[in-house]
């Protein structure tokens, strides 16, 4: 039985097929996911990984996470910790963060693996291009939410699917490790599914708010 990794739901639609593998699409979620059969090894995917070149120091690569680090930064105290999850091989992201009096911790399956980093919450969470590779979705979005303090922000980076014909041509979608591809309705649906408040950044960054419009709904006058 085909089963949605973000929300379980089982009514998975064809979606797009090229030569390497199928995408199918979750008709609860709107999910594109690519079946479990076309998914790489820990070994393969590591090293697949080690091909990425994503260094601190890399100009662009600053400019490129700017573009979720700026807007977040800019809506929590130099006060909050934060978690860059999947803080890749680099940790680029916590040196920018540092260098402006912000804190924040590390943790990658791969190059950061302290278990100490998941044992603690957060005023805020970063996960840029990670959510795309994370095969188990909802695991993943139910650690992120015991991790995030109430009122906490997760800030995540990946690119979003637009429809079936923009996604035949996306080379996004041609990266083996990439597994799971969100559209801005399944960042609705988990909005909901959680209780958070949605608000989209930029065309691949969105800000996750915990618990903040269920607070606000709870504290309004009648």
């Amino acid at each position: 039985m085909n089963i949605c990794p973000l929300c379980h739901g089982t009514e998975l639609l064809a979606y797009h097929q090229d030569k390497k593998r199928d995408y199918r699409q979750c008709q609860t979620c709107q999910l594109v996911s690519v079946p479990p059969e076309f998914y790489l090894s820990a070994e393969e995917e590591k090293a697949e990984y080690d091909k990425h070149e994503n260094h601190a120091d890399d100009l662009g690569y600053q400019t490129f996470l700017n573009r979720t680090l700026e807007p977040l930064l800019s809506r929590v105290s130099t006060l909050a910790q934060g978690l860059d999850f999947g803080c890749g091989e680099g940790k680029a992201l916590s040196l920018m963060a540092k260098a402006r009096g912000y804190q924040i911790d590390n943790y990658d399956l791969y190059y950061a693996n302290n278990p100490a980093t998941l044992v603690r919450q957060y005023d805020f969470i970063t996960l840029t291009e990670v959510i795309e590779h994370v095969s188990d979705a909802a695991g993943l979005l139910a650690q992120l939410d015991s991790l995030l303090k109430p009122k906490g922000i997760l800030a995540v980076m990946t690119k979003r699917v637009q429809n079936q014909t923009a996604f035949a041509s996306w080379h996004y979608k041609n990266d083996p490790t990439h597994i799971n591809f969100y559209a801005e309705a399944t960042f609705e649906w988990l909005a909901q599914h959680y209780g958070w408040r949605l608000e989209i950044i930029d065309k691949d960054v969105v800000f996750f708010y915990k618990e903040m419009y269920k607070v606000e709904k709870s504290n309004a006058t009648p």
